[in-house]
């Protein structure tokens, strides 16, 4: 967990009752070790719901932690997706869409969540959470999706820069493993990432924000559990499967978002059955680090508009 270290003059950006309300784990499922984090709430009550998180591609479980913290009446859990942070890889199979449902079906029995979970999904994590749901209806109520890739990531003007990126993990993935690796976690590149991401001007939350990717954005398994995330990243999108999602939905998009548009953003929400679309003003690819307040509030009035 990060915060403002003493005599720092960065603002702190977790509350101090934050940490009390954490409690790490481990489990083995298939084989390997899943870590993950619950945040009780403070004082349970008839708000009280338990949401389970999927984090982003190359992420783990921090990033979603502002929005955690704005949600003290909640109880979220929130594990490393295997092959990201504290999780170990699969042992058997790819890292494919697929897959990682698989591994919510095994992770949510394991911990007995029940059909009145609500399960939230960030950026990739939107991808896995909607094809989970499509496929699996009925084990989880209602759906939350921020920041959702809501169309194919290899057309359309992001097209361009998506090839680049898979050219990007291929290479690194078949150069020599030291090579690869220094690629991959090269803090130039990581920053030029995060620079490119980063909407808001308080350059303090920026700093913070550039500090959270350095700290855990290389936090992978292996070269080839990376290389095989990504490619379920971008060959899957949540606008596939938003027809088959018989529940209610929530969309939190961020109007300056680069990566998933607004106007995909629009189109799936006409897509859904049953869902909504809040738009977050300034905001581009990381309403989870610049806009977490925001988006807790609009979780919490459809959580109370979508009791279990």
């Amino acid at each position: 967990m990060t915060t403002a270290h003493p005599g720092s003059r960065m603002p702190a950006y977790f509350s101090s009752g934050l940490a009390s309300r954490t409690f790490s784990s481990s489990m083995e499922i298939d084989g390997g070790k899943v870590a993950f984090w619950t945040y009780e709430p403070v004082e349970a009550g008839p708000e009280t719901r338990t949401i389970l998180v999927i984090h982003g591609f190359r992420g783990d479980h921090h990033g979603l932690l502002r929005v955690a913290d704005h949600l003290p009446e909640m109880r979220i859990i929130m594990p490393d997706l295997p092959g990201f942070g504290n999780s170990e890889a699969f042992t058997t199979g790819v890292h494919s869409v697929e897959r990682y449902g698989s591994f919510i079906t095994s992770f949510m029995a394991a911990l007995g969540l029940g059909p009145d979970t609500v399960l939230l999904g960030h950026s990739f994590g939107s991808i896995i959470a909607a094809h989970f749901v499509a496929g699996n209806p009925g084990t989880v109520n209602p759906l939350i999706l921020i920041n959702p890739i809501a169309a194919p990531a290899l057309e359309g003007p992001k097209g361009i820069m998506t090839r680049l990126a898979v050219l990007y993990y291929r290479l690194s993935a078949r150069l020599p493993r030291p090579v690869g690796l220094a690629l991959l976690r090269s803090p130039l590149i990581v920053r030029m990432m995060s620079e490119t991401m980063a909407k808001t001007p308080d350059r303090d939350l920026r700093r913070f924000i550039h500090g959270q990717h350095h700290a855990y954005f290389s936090a992978f398994a292996s070269r080839d559990s990376l290389l095989e995330s990504f490619t379920a990243s971008v060959s899957s999108h949540v606008a596939e499967v938003a027809g088959r999602l018989a529940l209610p939905v929530l969309l939190i998009a961020g109007e300056k978002d680069e990566i998933a548009v607004l106007p995909d953003q629009r189109r799936l929400a006409a897509l859904l059955p049953d869902g909504e679309l809040h738009v977050i003003p300034g905001v581009g690819h990381l309403i989870h680090y610049e806009t977490p307040e925001p988006a807790a509030a609009f979780i919490r009035s459809f959580l109370k508009d979508h009791p279990a």
